[in-house]
């Protein structure tokens, strides 16, 4: 009798403890499960990895091909550089009063400016030696919006806040483990395309890499204000900024040794973040917080200075943008005698057109290209030596320095994107690597949406 008394008083005992531990329950709540990862395997006909100026043109291309595609970027919305990096003024379309890059690009372009009831330049007016008068300006968040619609009507399966952590090329398709909040997949994919600029997806399937020891640094987009620059004192503050730099509480690298054309400009493209790196998460964590303290640091020094006591940030991107970092080792790489001299190539698929673009520690100077000059990108240098079924778009093409420097720009990467992914979908349909592909039916296709391909008879 007394071991029955016992276990009920324990009972009671357990019944009270887990009450007190137990949350309490609105009506219509119920203890969850814990979270389990999700873990599925997707098949598709081409993957494309990374979503930026030159992934989204790729994807919509393969998919209005009729073919089946999966867009994977790590970030949280579309357009890369223009959007999510700030640079909303792509360019260069026009070379020489002709039109050199057309397509899906320039599409989303003109339907953005449309829709902001914003104007094109006056492309028959030469450029000079001012080359972006000849880009583009957007509202960068709408454009973003804009080609997120594109995407989803070309029936492309958008996945957000993933990125690649292996891929292998077995039985003729690729083989992708992709990570994410909450998600582990393998894509099964007949092509893949790398548009993630830092060649990250070609890396993690064994090919061979190109990178300068030291790389072009990055620059964190922002606009500035409260402060009227006609009444500044000019010759006061560019010397209370060289005093500054010489206590070493700032870095005359960060704005290119230029405070006045900081304030001139009121931010936009001017900031130098070195060393930026876009390619692991740690080294991305590094340009941004590069980034941003250096505009802070300077953001307080300006609100010390006659004038400027009121100077406040109006705009900040949440990333800093870079230029440079690695690139394939293709069937070719383009030099820069290739690219200044305006090569055709017989397996062009897209022309570029903007100036040689260097940045370093003192700035940029462009190189402009001689009147009459376009250059042409080869397949080849969008594909990896030793490859099968595999494509590059954007900055991470085969070339050489001072040629990627121009390469790189957001028109060049909607043209060579639109070509990927031609390529890739011509690929598929017929079971065959991207060179395999018979020119005539990849310059067909690209054609048939809009595209302009070098001796096509298009140009102009």
């Amino acid at each position: 009798m007394e071991k029955v008394k016992r276990r009920s008083a324990l009972t009671a005992l357990g019944a009270l403890s887990l009450g007190m531990t137990t949350p309490g329950l609105a009506k219509g709540e119920v203890l969850a499960e814990p979270y389990k990862l999700q873990k599925k395997t997707l098949k598709t006909d081409i993957l494309v990895v990374g979503g930026g100026t030159a992934g989204v043109v790729a994807a919509i291309q393969a998919a209005r091909a009729g073919r089946k595609v999966i867009l994977v970027e790590n970030g949280s919305q579309l357009g890369g550089t223009t959007t999510t990096g700030g640079v909303a003024f792509p360019g260069i379309f026009f070379a020489w009063g002709k039109q050199v890059i057309g397509g899906i690009g320039w599409e989303m372009v003109q339907e953005a400016v449309a829709l902001n009831d914003d104007t094109l330049p006056d492309f028959s007016i030469p450029h000079g030696r001012h080359h972006p008068r000849h880009q583009v300006r957007l509202n960068g968040q709408l454009y973003a919006m804009l080609i997120e619609e594109k995407v989803i009507e070309a029936g492309v399966q958008i996945r957000f806040y993933e990125t690649p952590t292996s891929a292998v090329f077995q039985k003729g398709n690729w083989v992708v483990q992709t990570v994410g909040k909450g998600t582990s997949t393998e894509i099964v994919a007949n092509q893949v395309i790398d548009c993630t600029g830092n060649a990250y997806t070609a890396s993690l399937a064994g090919f061979t890499l190109l990178r300068e020891s030291v790389t072009q640094p990055g620059t964190l987009m922002f606009q500035i204000g409260g402060y009227d620059f006609k009444s500044l004192d000019l010759k006061m503050i560019q010397a209370r900024y060289q005093e500054e730099i010489k206590k070493g509480n700032l870095v005359k690298a960060d704005f290119r040794n230029n405070i006045v054309g900081l304030l001139r400009s009121a931010g936009d493209n001017i900031q130098h973040v070195l060393g930026a790196d876009s390619t692991t998460s740690e080294t991305h964590t590094k340009a941004n917080i590069d980034g941003r303290m250096s505009l802070l640091k300077t953001l307080r020094f300006l609100r010390t200075l006659p004038g400027c006591e009121k100077t406040k940030i109006i705009d900040v991107q949440n990333e800093t943008g870079v230029r440079e970092t690695y690139r394939i080792d293709g069937h070719y790489k383009i030099t820069h005698e290739d690219y200044v001299t305006g090569k055709v190539f017989d397996d062009a698929v897209s022309y570029s057109y903007y100036p040689i673009d260097v940045h370093d520690e003192n700035g940029v100077v462009p190189d402009h290209l001689k009147e009459g000059v376009v250059p042409t990108i080869p397949l080849r240098a969008l594909v990896p030596k030793n490859s099968r079924n595999f494509l590059v778009a954007g900055r991470c093409l085969s070339s050489d320095r001072l040629a990627n420097s121009a390469l790189r720009v957001q028109a060049s990467c909607m043209g060579m994107g639109q070509a990927a992914g031609a390529a890739a979908a011509l690929g598929s349909r017929l079971n065959k690597s991207p060179l395999e592909v018979p020119f005539a039916d990849l310059r067909k296709l690209i054609e048939e949406h809009g595209g302009i391909v070098p001796g096509s008879g298009q140009k102009g």
